[in-house]
């Protein structure tokens, strides 16, 4: 029943912007610890961004945490990823991901998420 469904990856040059989007259900929603993940190709999928929608803990790659931001909307029950200065290193397929349980803060670790969108894709051209 956890539906998690992701939007806004596209070819971006370097330096670009994008901003990716996770829409879930309200119960999905609620009180959820939510992550992005990207699986760059030949390399596994590694946490980037995640956020605890309740107290809204945050947590960042330090790859990323000076360019991206995530977000919440609490009205439309998504969360999003401001990704700015990409870079070709940023390349992938971007995951959504909701907790396998309650956790009560935000978390890079994979093994605490359950559920999974289908992905949406990122590439950064030089």
């Amino acid at each position: 029943q956890v539906h998690l469904v992701e939007s806004g990856g596209g070819s971006v040059q370097a330096g670009g912007s994008l901003r990716l989007s996770c829409k879930t259900s309200a119960d999905t929603y609620r009180r959820n610890t939510i992550g992005w993940f990207r699986q760059a190709p030949g390399q596994k999928r590694v946490g980037v961004a995640a956020i605890y929608t309740l107290g809204g803990y945050k947590d960042y790659a330090r790859s990323v945490e000076d360019r991206f931001t995530i977000s919440q909307d609490d009205n439309e029950n998504a969360v999003y990823l401001q990704m700015n200065m990409l870079k070709p290193e940023d390349t992938g397929m971007y995951y959504c991901a909701s907790h396998r349980r309650w956790l009560g803060y935000a978390t890079l670790s994979e093994a605490d998420y359950g559920y999974w969108g289908q992905g949406t894709q990122v590439t950064v051209s030089s």
